[in-house]
Protein backbone atom coordinates (compact mmCIF):
# COMPACT_ATOMS: atom_id res chain seq x y z
CA UNK A 1 0.00 0.00 0.00
CA UNK A 2 1.21 3.65 -0.52
CA UNK A 3 2.45 5.27 2.38
CA UNK A 4 1.31 8.93 2.28
CA UNK A 5 1.97 9.60 5.21
CA UNK A 6 4.24 8.19 7.75
CA UNK A 7 5.90 8.83 11.02
CA UNK A 8 9.51 8.11 11.13
CA UNK A 9 12.72 8.31 13.24
CA UNK A 10 13.67 11.17 11.10
CA UNK A 11 10.45 13.20 11.33
CA UNK A 12 7.01 13.06 9.52
CA UNK A 13 7.70 11.80 6.07
CA UNK A 14 5.14 12.42 3.22
CA UNK A 15 4.74 11.77 -0.80
CA UNK A 16 4.27 14.97 -2.78
CA UNK A 17 1.91 15.34 -3.92
CA UNK A 18 2.56 18.44 -5.80
CA UNK A 19 5.08 15.82 -8.32
CA UNK A 20 2.10 13.30 -9.32
CA UNK A 21 1.95 11.66 -11.32
CA UNK A 22 5.99 12.16 -13.00
CA UNK A 23 7.58 11.99 -9.87
CA UNK A 24 7.41 10.28 -6.98
CA UNK A 25 9.43 12.31 -4.28
CA UNK A 26 9.19 12.27 -0.64
CA UNK A 27 9.38 14.82 1.76
CA UNK A 28 10.21 14.94 5.82
CA UNK A 29 9.47 17.07 7.99
CA UNK A 30 11.11 18.19 11.22
CA UNK A 31 9.25 20.43 12.54
CA UNK A 32 5.53 21.55 13.50
CA UNK A 33 6.39 24.65 11.57
CA UNK A 34 7.48 22.46 8.57
CA UNK A 35 4.15 20.11 8.39
CA UNK A 36 2.22 23.70 8.52
CA UNK A 37 4.01 24.32 5.39
CA UNK A 38 2.93 21.19 4.20
CA UNK A 39 -0.44 21.33 4.52
CA UNK A 40 -0.78 24.42 3.40
CA UNK A 41 0.84 24.00 -0.04
CA UNK A 42 -1.22 20.48 -0.81
CA UNK A 43 1.81 18.53 -0.49
CA UNK A 44 -0.17 16.94 1.89
CA UNK A 45 -3.83 17.15 1.23
CA UNK A 46 -7.45 15.38 2.08
CA UNK A 47 -9.52 16.03 5.04
CA UNK A 48 -8.27 12.58 6.82
CA UNK A 49 -4.73 12.59 6.00
CA UNK A 50 -4.64 16.64 6.78
CA UNK A 51 -5.90 15.58 10.61
CA UNK A 52 -3.60 13.11 11.08
CA UNK A 53 -0.37 15.09 9.42
CA UNK A 54 -1.67 17.51 12.72
CA UNK A 55 -1.60 15.31 14.97
CA UNK A 56 1.87 14.24 14.43
CA UNK A 57 2.85 17.53 13.60
CA UNK A 58 2.51 18.38 17.49
CA UNK A 59 3.92 15.01 18.40
CA UNK A 60 7.02 16.42 16.66
CA UNK A 61 6.49 19.93 18.33
CA UNK A 62 6.06 18.44 21.75
CA UNK A 63 8.77 16.41 21.72
CA UNK A 64 11.04 18.92 20.77
CA UNK A 65 10.00 21.48 23.15
CA UNK A 66 12.60 22.53 25.88
CA UNK A 67 9.99 23.31 28.05
CA UNK A 68 11.23 22.66 32.03
CA UNK A 69 7.63 22.63 33.63
CA UNK A 70 4.14 21.29 32.49
CA UNK A 71 2.97 24.68 32.03
CA UNK A 72 5.41 25.99 29.75
CA UNK A 73 5.18 23.18 27.03
CA UNK A 74 0.93 23.66 27.63
CA UNK A 75 1.78 27.43 25.57
CA UNK A 76 3.91 25.81 23.67
CA UNK A 77 1.22 23.46 22.58
CA UNK A 78 -1.23 25.78 22.06
CA UNK A 79 1.15 27.86 20.34
CA UNK A 80 1.66 24.79 17.71
CA UNK A 81 -2.30 24.54 17.67
CA UNK A 82 -2.91 28.15 16.47
CA UNK A 83 -0.74 27.72 13.91
CA UNK A 84 -1.77 24.27 12.55
CA UNK A 85 -5.58 26.13 12.52
CA UNK A 86 -4.96 28.24 10.45
CA UNK A 87 -3.40 26.06 7.29
CA UNK A 88 -6.94 24.71 5.56
CA UNK A 89 -10.40 26.12 7.39
CA UNK A 90 -12.45 23.52 5.91
CA UNK A 91 -11.10 20.26 6.56
CA UNK A 92 -12.99 19.62 9.80
CA UNK A 93 -10.91 16.81 10.51
CA UNK A 94 -7.95 19.34 10.84
CA UNK A 95 -9.89 20.40 13.98
CA UNK A 96 -11.08 17.56 15.07
CA UNK A 97 -7.23 16.02 15.90
CA UNK A 98 -6.29 19.46 17.09
CA UNK A 99 -8.73 19.09 19.61
CA UNK A 100 -8.04 15.41 20.39
CA UNK A 101 -4.27 15.70 21.19
CA UNK A 102 -5.22 19.35 23.05
CA UNK A 103 -7.30 16.47 24.78
CA UNK A 104 -4.54 14.32 25.42
CA UNK A 105 -2.59 16.65 26.48
CA UNK A 106 -4.94 17.40 29.44
CA UNK A 107 -5.55 13.97 30.69
CA UNK A 108 -1.91 13.15 30.79
CA UNK A 109 -0.38 16.45 32.34
CA UNK A 110 0.24 14.99 35.95
CA UNK A 111 2.53 12.90 34.37
CA UNK A 112 6.75 13.62 34.08
CA UNK A 113 7.38 15.88 30.87
CA UNK A 114 9.05 12.94 29.18
CA UNK A 115 6.37 10.78 29.53
CA UNK A 116 3.94 13.12 28.30
CA UNK A 117 6.02 13.63 24.75
CA UNK A 118 6.03 10.06 24.41
CA UNK A 119 2.18 9.10 24.99
CA UNK A 120 1.39 12.26 22.55
CA UNK A 121 3.39 10.70 19.99
CA UNK A 122 1.90 7.30 20.43
CA UNK A 123 -1.69 9.17 19.90
CA UNK A 124 -0.70 10.25 16.60
CA UNK A 125 0.45 7.31 15.87
CA UNK A 126 -2.94 5.80 16.58
CA UNK A 127 -4.98 8.23 15.01
CA UNK A 128 -3.18 6.67 12.01
CA UNK A 129 -3.82 3.54 12.06
CA UNK A 130 -7.45 4.15 13.15
CA UNK A 131 -8.45 6.33 10.18
CA UNK A 132 -6.94 3.22 7.75
CA UNK A 133 -9.23 0.99 9.62
CA UNK A 134 -12.47 3.48 9.51
CA UNK A 135 -11.72 3.32 6.25
CA UNK A 136 -11.62 -0.19 5.56
CA UNK A 137 -14.89 -0.57 7.29
CA UNK A 138 -16.53 2.12 5.33
CA UNK A 139 -15.69 0.39 2.61
CA UNK A 140 -17.21 -2.77 3.08
CA UNK A 141 -20.46 -0.58 3.85
CA UNK A 142 -20.09 1.19 0.66
CA UNK A 143 -19.45 -1.89 -1.48
CA UNK A 144 -22.78 -2.85 -1.02
CA UNK A 145 -23.93 0.32 -2.69
CA UNK A 146 -21.39 0.13 -5.93
CA UNK A 147 -23.07 -1.64 -9.08
CA UNK A 148 -22.31 -5.40 -9.76
CA UNK A 149 -20.98 -4.29 -12.88
CA UNK A 150 -20.43 -0.65 -15.27
CA UNK A 151 -19.30 2.69 -14.42
CA UNK A 152 -18.51 4.75 -11.30
CA UNK A 153 -17.86 8.47 -11.04
CA UNK A 154 -15.73 9.78 -8.25
CA UNK A 155 -14.55 13.63 -8.26
CA UNK A 156 -11.16 14.80 -6.49
CA UNK A 157 -9.24 12.06 -4.57
CA UNK A 158 -10.22 10.21 -2.07
CA UNK A 159 -7.70 7.49 -1.75
CA UNK A 160 -4.61 6.24 0.04
CA UNK A 161 -3.13 9.83 -0.75
CA UNK A 162 -6.27 11.66 0.88
CA UNK A 163 -6.42 9.47 4.00
CA UNK A 164 -3.78 7.60 6.33
CA UNK A 165 -4.40 4.50 3.99
CA UNK A 166 -6.84 3.06 1.62
CA UNK A 167 -9.42 5.58 1.39
CA UNK A 168 -12.64 6.75 1.75
CA UNK A 169 -14.92 6.89 -1.83
CA UNK A 170 -11.60 5.47 -2.91
CA UNK A 171 -11.89 2.87 -0.89
CA UNK A 172 -15.53 1.81 -1.80
CA UNK A 173 -14.62 1.39 -5.09
CA UNK A 174 -11.21 -0.63 -3.96
CA UNK A 175 -13.66 -2.47 -1.53
CA UNK A 176 -16.23 -3.58 -4.46
CA UNK A 177 -13.23 -4.43 -6.99
CA UNK A 178 -12.03 -6.78 -3.67
CA UNK A 179 -15.05 -8.15 -3.69
CA UNK A 180 -15.33 -9.23 -7.36
CA UNK A 181 -17.30 -5.99 -8.76
CA UNK A 182 -16.52 -5.17 -11.69
CA UNK A 183 -16.48 -1.33 -11.88
CA UNK A 184 -14.87 0.36 -14.38
CA UNK A 185 -14.09 4.02 -12.98
CA UNK A 186 -14.41 7.61 -14.25
CA UNK A 187 -12.28 10.21 -13.05
CA UNK A 188 -13.32 13.89 -13.18
CA UNK A 189 -10.08 15.92 -13.38
CA UNK A 190 -11.06 18.29 -11.37
CA UNK A 191 -9.80 21.99 -11.80
CA UNK A 192 -7.82 23.61 -10.58
CA UNK A 193 -5.79 21.44 -8.86
CA UNK A 194 -6.41 18.41 -10.92
CA UNK A 195 -6.61 16.11 -8.19
CA UNK A 196 -8.18 13.50 -10.59
CA UNK A 197 -6.36 13.45 -13.43
CA UNK A 198 -2.93 13.60 -11.33
CA UNK A 199 -4.02 11.56 -8.45
CA UNK A 200 -6.64 9.17 -8.25
CA UNK A 201 -5.91 8.52 -11.99
CA UNK A 202 -1.99 7.48 -10.56
CA UNK A 203 -4.00 5.38 -7.43
CA UNK A 204 -6.09 3.18 -9.45
CA UNK A 205 -3.90 2.41 -12.07
CA UNK A 206 -1.32 1.19 -9.82
CA UNK A 207 -3.96 -1.05 -8.43
CA UNK A 208 -5.36 -2.25 -12.06
CA UNK A 209 -8.60 -0.89 -11.93
CA UNK A 210 -9.96 0.72 -15.10
CA UNK A 211 -10.23 4.16 -15.03
CA UNK A 212 -11.01 6.65 -17.55
CA UNK A 213 -10.20 10.10 -16.49
CA UNK A 214 -12.86 13.07 -17.99
CA UNK A 215 -12.33 16.63 -18.21
CA UNK A 216 -15.30 18.12 -15.37
CA UNK A 217 -17.63 19.47 -18.18
CA UNK A 218 -17.66 15.64 -19.49
CA UNK A 219 -19.64 14.31 -16.77
CA UNK A 220 -23.21 15.14 -17.67
CA UNK A 221 -22.56 13.79 -21.29
CA UNK A 222 -21.26 10.58 -19.84
CA UNK A 223 -24.35 9.93 -17.18
CA UNK A 224 -26.88 10.49 -20.24
CA UNK A 225 -25.22 8.07 -22.35
CA UNK A 226 -25.84 5.56 -19.71
CA UNK A 227 -21.86 5.14 -18.47
CA UNK A 228 -22.28 5.88 -15.20
CA UNK A 229 -24.46 3.75 -12.58
CA UNK A 230 -23.21 5.35 -9.19
CA UNK A 231 -21.39 8.53 -7.95
CA UNK A 232 -19.00 8.35 -4.91
CA UNK A 233 -17.16 11.14 -3.56
CA UNK A 234 -15.84 11.73 -0.11
CA UNK A 235 -16.24 15.20 1.93
CA UNK A 236 -13.93 17.99 3.82
CA UNK A 237 -16.65 18.65 6.19
CA UNK A 238 -20.34 17.87 6.84
CA UNK A 239 -22.60 19.41 8.21
CA UNK A 240 -25.25 18.24 10.91
CA UNK A 241 -28.25 18.29 8.60
CA UNK A 242 -26.09 16.36 6.00
CA UNK A 243 -24.83 19.07 3.90
CA UNK A 244 -21.75 18.20 2.55
CA UNK A 245 -18.55 20.66 1.52
CA UNK A 246 -16.00 18.94 -0.78
CA UNK A 247 -14.30 20.00 -3.14
CA UNK A 248 -15.15 22.72 -6.21
CA UNK A 249 -17.22 21.01 -8.81
CA UNK A 250 -19.01 17.91 -6.48
CA UNK A 251 -22.39 20.45 -6.20
CA UNK A 252 -22.66 20.12 -9.99
CA UNK A 253 -22.36 16.59 -9.79
CA UNK A 254 -24.47 15.68 -7.55
CA UNK A 255 -27.79 17.88 -9.46
CA UNK A 256 -26.56 15.97 -12.76
CA UNK A 257 -27.24 12.69 -10.79
CA UNK A 258 -30.20 13.73 -9.13
CA UNK A 259 -31.59 14.80 -12.87
CA UNK A 260 -30.41 11.76 -14.37
CA UNK A 261 -31.61 9.61 -11.52
CA UNK A 262 -28.10 8.07 -10.48
CA UNK A 263 -27.32 7.75 -6.85
CA UNK A 264 -24.75 10.16 -5.56
CA UNK A 265 -23.23 8.39 -2.08
CA UNK A 266 -20.80 10.26 0.00
CA UNK A 267 -17.80 8.18 2.05
CA UNK A 268 -16.68 9.66 5.16
CA UNK A 269 -15.43 9.16 8.90
CA UNK A 270 -17.51 9.97 11.38
CA UNK A 271 -14.51 12.43 12.05
CA UNK A 272 -15.76 14.63 8.92
CA UNK A 273 -19.45 15.61 10.41
CA UNK A 274 -19.36 18.65 12.02
CA UNK A 275 -22.43 18.27 14.85
CA UNK A 276 -21.86 22.04 15.87
CA UNK A 277 -22.45 23.27 12.31
CA UNK A 278 -26.08 23.21 11.45
CA UNK A 279 -26.26 23.23 8.15
CA UNK A 280 -23.83 23.89 5.04
CA UNK A 281 -24.31 27.47 4.98
CA UNK A 282 -22.29 27.98 8.03
CA UNK A 283 -19.16 26.06 6.15
CA UNK A 284 -15.97 28.01 6.02
CA UNK A 285 -14.56 28.14 2.14
CA UNK A 286 -11.38 28.39 1.65
CA UNK A 287 -10.21 30.45 -1.08
CA UNK A 288 -6.70 29.61 -2.63
CA UNK A 289 -4.12 31.56 -4.51
CA UNK A 290 -5.74 32.66 -8.74
CA UNK A 291 -2.51 31.15 -10.05
CA UNK A 292 -4.20 27.62 -9.69
CA UNK A 293 -6.98 28.93 -12.05
CA UNK A 294 -4.73 31.42 -14.34
CA UNK A 295 -1.77 28.96 -14.99
CA UNK A 296 -1.35 25.68 -15.88
CA UNK A 297 2.18 23.54 -15.23
CA UNK A 298 3.60 27.40 -15.02
CA UNK A 299 1.96 28.83 -18.40
CA UNK A 300 -0.73 31.25 -17.95
CA UNK A 301 -3.43 30.56 -19.93
CA UNK A 302 -5.73 33.44 -19.45
CA UNK A 303 -5.08 37.46 -19.92
CA UNK A 304 -3.49 39.38 -17.60
CA UNK A 305 -5.68 41.10 -15.19
CA UNK A 306 -8.76 39.33 -15.19
CA UNK A 307 -10.85 38.53 -12.28
CA UNK A 308 -10.61 35.34 -10.87
CA UNK A 309 -12.55 33.40 -8.05
CA UNK A 310 -10.49 30.27 -6.99
CA UNK A 311 -12.72 28.48 -3.74
CA UNK A 312 -11.77 25.41 -3.06
CA UNK A 313 -14.71 23.97 -1.93
CA UNK A 314 -18.22 23.98 -2.40
CA UNK A 315 -21.16 22.71 -1.03
CA UNK A 316 -23.93 19.95 -1.79
CA UNK A 317 -26.72 20.13 0.14
CA UNK A 318 -28.49 17.03 1.58
CA UNK A 319 -31.08 16.32 -0.51
CA UNK A 320 -29.26 15.09 -3.03
CA UNK A 321 -27.13 12.64 -1.29
CA UNK A 322 -28.37 9.27 -1.43
CA UNK A 323 -26.44 7.44 1.78
CA UNK A 324 -23.59 8.60 3.62
CA UNK A 325 -20.94 6.37 3.85
CA UNK A 326 -18.91 6.06 7.64
CA UNK A 327 -16.99 3.46 9.11
CA UNK A 328 -20.14 2.42 11.49
CA UNK A 329 -22.61 2.00 8.37
CA UNK A 330 -24.88 4.15 6.19
CA UNK A 331 -26.85 6.87 7.10
CA UNK A 332 -29.43 8.27 5.19
CA UNK A 333 -32.45 10.93 5.33
CA UNK A 334 -33.09 12.76 7.65
CA UNK A 335 -29.57 12.90 7.96
CA UNK A 336 -29.83 15.11 11.28
CA UNK A 337 -31.12 11.60 13.09
CA UNK A 338 -29.01 9.22 11.35
CA UNK A 339 -25.69 10.47 11.71
CA UNK A 340 -26.37 11.28 15.55
CA UNK A 341 -27.47 7.68 15.78
CA UNK A 342 -24.83 6.58 14.08
CA UNK A 343 -22.00 8.70 16.06
CA UNK A 344 -23.38 7.38 18.92
CA UNK A 345 -25.26 10.70 19.79
CA UNK A 346 -22.15 12.28 20.58
CA UNK A 347 -20.91 15.47 19.26
CA UNK A 348 -18.09 16.47 17.75
CA UNK A 349 -16.43 20.36 18.94
CA UNK A 350 -14.25 21.44 16.46
CA UNK A 351 -13.27 24.93 18.28
CA UNK A 352 -9.91 25.56 18.69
Amino acid sequence: MIQSIEWTENGVRFLDQTKLPTEETYVTCKTYEQVADVIRTMVVRGAPAIGVAAAMAIALGVNDSRAETVGELKRELDHMCEVLAKTRPTAVNLFWAIRRMQDKFEKIRIRPIAQIKQELIEESKRMHAEDIAANRAMGRHGATLMPSQGGVLTHCNTGTLATAGYGTALGVIRAAVEQGKNIHVYADETRPFLQGSRLTAWELMKDGIPTTVISDNMAGAMMKQGKIGAIVVGADRIAANGDVANKIGTYSVAVLAKEHGIPFYVAAPISTIDFACPDGSQIPIEQRNPREVTHIGGKQMVPDGVSVENPAFDVTPAKYIAAIITEHGLARAPYQESLQELAGGKESKVEV
